[in-house]
Parts: C-alpha cells; sequence; structure tokens
C-alpha cells in the first residue's frame, strides 16, 4: 500500500526530464555508436528509429499507464491490477532488474569518472595510439581498488539524488543535468561535424546502404530500442507513479522517447565525425568510447577541451541512468515496506555497492570472476546477460501481454487519458502492444538465448 508523501512530479516538464534522465544514459552516448558502427550505420539507424516509433514507445506508454492508474511501484502495481495473482512476480523482477543492472552500471559509470579526470590533468591527452589508449584502459579496469572507489563514489553521488525525494532531490537534480547535457551535447555535435572530414561521419550515421541489413542488424535494432528506452525493468511503471493526473501523459510518454533517441543521434554525430576526420574504422566495438576516442582527441584541434566536455557529458547521462535505478528499488521498500526514503536509499545503495564489488574486480583483479566459473566472461559481463538481456527483454515481452490481454487496452487508455487528452491512434497503439510488440520482443529474447548460450 502506497505511502502518504510518496511524492510527485511538479509538472509535466519536470517528469519529462526525469523520465528522459532515466532513459538516456550511457546506452545513448556508448552503446549506441558502437552498434551502429558495428551494424554498418545508415541503415542500422533507420531500422533502429522505425523500432523506437512502433515498438518504444507503445512499450513506455504501457508501463507509464500502469504507473499512473496505480501511484505504486512495480509490485504493487501489479498487485493492486491483478490481486490473488502472480502477476506480482512480473513486478519484483522489474525490482530485481534494476537493482542487478545499478550493481554493474555504476561500476562502468565509475571508469567515465576517471576517465573525465583523466582529461582534465592531461593524463589522456598525451595519448595518440589506439595501443597507448588500451594500456591505460586495461590499467584502470584491471586494479584491485580504484573501480571500487568510483563504483563507490558514484553511487554516493546516485543515493545523495535519489534520498533528497522525487520533486527535490530527482526532479531537481535533472532540471540541472538533462539541460547541460543537451547544451553541451549539441555544442560537441556541432564542432565535430565542421572538423576537416567531418561530414563524411555524418553521412555514414544518416545515408542507409540497405545491401549492408540482415537479420543480425535488425534484431541489433530492435535490442538497441529496448535496451535505450529502459523497458521492462519498472522504470516508467516508477515515475508514471508519480505523474499528476491533470497533465497530458501520452504526449510526455512520446516526447521522452523522441528526446531519448534524439540524444542517441547527437552522440553519433559527436563520434562519427570525429572518427572520420582521423581517418579512424567506426567499427570499433564496445571499447569505442573509453578505448578508440582518447587517441581520436590527441588528433582534434582543441582536442583536450573536446575530451573534458565529452566525459563529463558521459558521466552526467550515466548519473541520470542509476538515479532511476536505484529509485525503482527504493520506492518498492516506500510504498511496500513502509519504509522512510533516507533509510531505504542509504540501505539499498550500500547493497548495490556490495553486490557490484565482484564486477568491479572481475576485469582482471580477481581471476576466477574475471573468468566467471570456466563461463569464459566475466563477472561484470554475466551481470549485463542476466540483467540488461534476459531480464530486461522478458520484462517487456510479459508486459505487452499483461496490459494487452490481462489488463487490457481499455483501462490503459482510461490511465492514459485521465487528464482529458485523448491518445491519439489509439487503434494502432492496441495493435502494436497486443500482437506486434509481443512477438517482436520474443523474437529478440530468442535470438539473445540463440546467441549467448552460456547457461
Amino acid at each position: 500500500m502506497a505511502t502518504a508523501g510518496r511524492g510527485q512530479w511538479s509538472g509535466k516538464a519536470g517528469f519529462i526530464l526525469a523520465a528522459a534522465g532515466s532513459a538516456i544514459g550511457l546506452g545513448n552516448i556508448w552503446r549506441f555508436p558502437y552498434t551502429a558502427g558495428e551494424n554498418g550505420g545508415g541503415a542500422f539507424v533507420l531500422v533502429y528509429l522505425l523500432f523506437v516509433l512502433v515498438i518504444g514507445i507503445p512499450v513506455v506508454l504501457s508501463e507509464l499507464s500502469i504507473g499512473r492508474f496505480t501511484k505504486l511501484n512495480p509490485v504493487g502495481a501489479f498487485k493492486k491490477l491483478a490481486p490473488g495473482t502472480n502477476w506480482k512476480w512480473l513486478g519484483g523482477l522489474g525490482v530485481l532488474t534494476g537493482f542487478g543492472i545499478l550493481a554493474f552500471y555504476s561500476v562502468i559509470a565509475g571508469w567515465t569518472l576517471s576517465y573525465l579526470w583523466g582529461a582534465i590533468t592531461g593524463h589522456i591527452g598525451g595519448v595518440t595510439t589506439a595501443a597507448e589508449s588500451e594500456a591505460i584502459f586495461t590499467t584502470l579496469i584491471s586494479g584491485s581498488y580504484m573501480p571500487v572507489i568510483l563504483t563507490a563514489i558514484f553511487m554516493i553521488l546516485t543515493v545523495v539524488v535519489v534520498r533528497g525525494g522525487v520533486s527535490e532531490g530527482i526532479e531537481r537534480a535533472t532540471k540541472i543535468l538533462m539541460p547541460t547535457l543537451l547544451v553541451m551535447l549539441v555544442i560537441m555535435a556541432i564542432r565535430s561535424i565542421t572538423l576537416p572530414g567531418g561530414m563524411e561521419g555524418v553521412a555514414y550515421l544518416f545515408s542507409p546502404d540497405f545491401s549492408k541489413l540482415s537479420v543480425g542488424v535488425v534484431l541489433a535494432a530492435l535490442g538497441q530500442a529496448m535496451f535505450s528506452l529502459s523497458l521492462g525493468m519498472g522504470a516508467m511503471i516508477t515515475y508514471g507513479s508519480y505523474f499528476p493526473d491533470s497533465e497530458n501523459l501520452p504526449q510526455a510518454g512520446v516526447i521522452v522517447a523522441l528526446f531519448d533517441t534524439g540524444i542517441a543521434f547527437l552522440a553519433g554525430l559527436i563520434i562519427f565525425p570525429a572518427l572520420f576526420s582521423v581517418g579512424v574504422d567506426p567499427n570499433g566495438g564496445p571499447g569505442l568510447v573509453f578505448v578508440v576516442l582518447p587517441s581520436i582527441f590527441a588528433q582534434l584541434p582543441a582536442g583536450g577541451l573536446f575530451a573534458i566536455a565529452f566525459y563529463f557529458l558521459l558521466a552526467i547521462a550515466a548519473l541520470t541512468s542509476t538515479i532511476s535505478l536505484l529509485e525503482v528499488v527504493v520506492a518498492y521498500f516506500v510504498d511496500e515496506k513502509g519504509w522512510a526514503r533516507q533509510r531505504a536509499a542509504i540501505t539499498i545503495g550500500i547493497a548495490c555497492f556490495l553486490f557490484a564489488l565482484p564486477s568491479a574486480l572481475s576485469q582482471g583483479a580477481v581471476g576466477w570472476l574475471t573468468d566467471f566459473l570456466g563461463t569464459g566472461i566475466t563477472f561484470l559481463d554475466l551481470q549485463n546477460i542476466i540483467w540488461g538481456n534476459y531480464s530486461l527483454s522478458f520484462g517487456a515481452l510479459m508486459l505487452c501481454i499483461f496490459v494487452g490481454w490481462k489488463w487490457g487496452i481499455p483501462a490503459a487508455l482510461v490511465s492514459l487519458e485521465a487528464s482529458g487528452h485523448k491518445l491519439p491512434a489509439s487503434a494502432f497503439f492496441s495493435a502494436m502492444v497486443r500482437f506486434v510488440c509481443p512477438v517482436a520482443v520474443g523474437i529478440i529474447l530468442i535470438y539473445i538465448m540463440w546467441t549467448q548460450q552460456y547457461f
């Protein structure tokens, strides 16, 4: 049962900035560019945008409708909508997923702080080759204490914001962080595009070569759309539960999805023109941001300032996401267990930090964590597979089934249109949630199980 004074957003603008902050993170600025680079650029981007419109937005609106209708965390929401059934376990999976993702995400987020400090001090300014850059990265992540310290710092920052509450903590922080992020992205994108040869990077990003399309590219685009929008872990249910009934929720939900997509495109406009400017292959893989880019910055005019700005905005993006991940879990303990917000934020923050330690030490510091139980993968990678792939996909699949077939589209529309603002193309929304989204997400889940046979 919801506790009194659990808080709500001050209005639509506050929600949009907070929810966009939840969706915008390393998935946009780290994962999107390297995924686009690995999958041929423009064709991938076009398919990704299509999936955001036809899959991402309907699922976002579905989660928001549950949150607004129940005014509860994911567990409480499903208990209220389907009392006496096992659907509450889907909410529990969402809370657990948020906790699990935060535990490894905070480790990667900590790396951004190290690179920001390295850019400020000039430590990475003298890097001119990918080999030198890779050596710095390997030294950072394989240390026995620095990854732990950086993870702790990021977790403390996250707890400080969440313990402040919905409007006074999360909303106040995102009202500063999100405009800062957007302005910096635009400025850096303009600078990158105007580099010599930069327009070649723009063409690579937005000129589709359909000969590069394959089943793998299409599925990668769908997976990126789901990952980037934080679908299937209850974040949008939680944030939707704080949304005022007087505000236009359908419009706000669409803006959040488009805002998230726009940030990903801006990140691409920063990275690809810079790569093409110095003649580097855009297919840099997951190491693109931490291994390839430092050597690129050294070759750019005013590259030191460019590096500082980039890693600062990367840290901001990571923080806005860790805030939402912690809030999903905190909301559960506040609503269901009656905990005070400060107690919940601090206790869960400490517990999550302890669970993050194996991931922080799994990049070389501790051998059995680096090759976890003989699987050939690190503990951090394992956590990403479990929570970031399997759990997110299964959660999104079951959410679509619940809204489309259990709770029902008419009830979801009542919640979405509570302010009197109608959802345009409600028949399209119904068809997507009931038929297309479950099939698409189910295919992703099968693909993950087929290609990642670790269990």
